[in-house]
Formats: structure tokens, C-alpha cells, sequence
């Protein structure tokens, strides 16, 4: 198992990663809503990359897992900011970004901080813009209100919160609207079984991509976490795909 590290923030708060040394692009995997680095597609990915000699960064954003700082705090902009950060610290050239769920929505951002040294992107489930479409009428006039929202957690005991400082920067960041200019290679994993993230976004995040090297696998029977056996030996399949081509 490859060792935590910490990188102290700006903030001064410190950001839990694990990185494993290799070939160039690095891949970086971004973790869902209240997700961590200890989930089972992060681990198979730093993996797989290991025994093909890859870079691979995982990391945990503030507010989740390892990391400093309360889930409260955190947003969009701040998470964005904090993996850059890290990315420059590590002095990586060239990265391909893996996006999981939320992940997918924030790899979005964070390619337009990296410019040229981002390669690839891979969304698992993305959710970009989901403040636009994830809640109802009622809930959005409660998060512009200031008060935080709790929904029912089909992955744990706890509901889950959305905080209104989160829904408030991400309605500032929704890119569906309007092309997304990269054109590097995108591969975008969707389960058509999916009860959170419509599938049909992945459709739109395709149309929204300026890169014409963009493929949309839907999986009909995948639900939202794709964490299957088959799940993720798509996901290595792909990752093997980008690097050779």
C-alpha cells in the first residue's frame, strides 16, 4: 500500500494524498460527494497503474477522509484549488483525470486551471451541473435561502447534507450550457441503472465536449457506483486504451 502523504494548503490545512511514482501522464483520481481515496475504483486504479509502472495520484479534498477542515466548508471553487495546488506540488507535467460522480463535474474545472498539462478525462457516472437538476423546486428554494438540505443515503446510516455554501458556488460552475473546450480524449461510464445521475447526462456532457475523441459507454445494468468486477475492468481497460493510443 502506498504511504499517506499531507500537503499543507495555503489554508494551512493539510490535504491527505497518496502518490506512486511513475511514467507520465500522472492519473489522478477524483473522488465523488463524501467520497474518499479509499474507495474501491481509487485503489484498483493506483493498482493498476503501479503495475504498469504509471504515475497515479489519489487524494482526499478537505472535509473528507484524511484531510483537514469540516465537509461544511467545502465547495466546488475550493476543491478545484486544492488539487491544483497539489498537482503543481508534485510537479506533474501531465496528468489524465479520472472524475467519479461529483468528480466528474469537478475534473471540468479543473482541466480549465491545467490548461495544456491535462491529457485525458475519464467520468465515471459524471454529474456535472447537478445543482441544476438533482433537486427539486422546494430544496433549491431552502439552499438559496442559506439552510442546508438532508436527503436519504442509500450507501450509509447518515443523511446526506448538501450545504447551501456548496450549492450556491456550484450553481456559479454549471459548464453544461455552453462547449467545454478541451480536446484531448474523453472517455465517459455510465450504468444505465444509475438512480442518482440520470445516464442521459453523460449524453449531454459528449455533446457539450469540443474534443471530437469523445466515446460514451452505457452499461445497462450498472448502478450508480460501478464498482463491480466488470465495472472497473471497463475502467482499467479504458485508462490501458488512452495510455497506449
Amino acid at each position: 500500500m502506498t504511504d499517506i502523504s499531507r500537503f499543507t494548503l495555503p489554508s494551512g490545512q493539510q490535504m491527505a494524498y497518496r502518490f506512486a511514482p511513475g511514467a507520465l501522464p500522472a492519473v489522478v483520481f477524483l473522488p465523488g460527494y463524501m467520497s474518499d481515496m479509499e474507495g474501491g475504483k481509487a485503489q484498483a486504479t493506483l493498482q493498476w497503474a503501479k503495475a504498469q509502472g504509471r504515475a497515479c495520484l489519489l487524494l482526499d479534498y478537505t472535509g473528507c477522509g484524511l484531510s483537514d477542515g469540516a465537509f461544511a466548508d467545502g465547495s466546488l471553487s475550493q476543491w478545484r484549488d486544492e488539487v491544483a495546488a497539489l498537482i503543481d506540488h508534485l510537479e506533474l507535467a501531465s496528468v489524465q483525470l479520472v472524475g467519479s460522480s461529483m468528480g466528474g463535474w469537478l475534473m471540468l474545472l479543473i482541466v480549465e486551471k491545467l490548461g495544456d498539462r491535462a491529457k485525458a478525462m475519464v467520468g465515471l457516472a459524471p454529474a456535472p451541473d447537478f445543482t441544476e437538476w438533482g433537486f427539486s423546486q422546494s430544496q433549491r428554494i431552502e439552499l438559496a435561502a442559506g439552510r442546508t438540505i438532508f436527503e436519504d443515503n442509500p450507501y450509509g446510516p447518515e443523511p446526506t447534507p448538501t450545504h447551501a455554501r456548496f450549492w450556491s458556488d456550484g450553481e456559479r460552475h454549471k459548464r453544461l450550457g455552453a462547449e467545454i473546450a478541451f480536446d484531448g480524449p474523453v472517455r465517459l461510464l455510465h450504468g444505465q441503472a444509475d438512480p442518482d445521475v440520470p445516464w442521459e447526462v453523460s449524453l449531454k456532457l459528449a455533446r457539450a465536449l469540443r474534443s471530437a475523441d469523445v466515446q460514451v459507454h452505457l452499461i445497462k445494468d450498472g448502478d450508480h457506483r460501478l464498482s463491480r468486477d466488470q465495472d472497473i475492468a471497463l475502467l482499467l481497460r479504458e485508462l490501458a486504451g488512452l495510455h497506449e493510443g
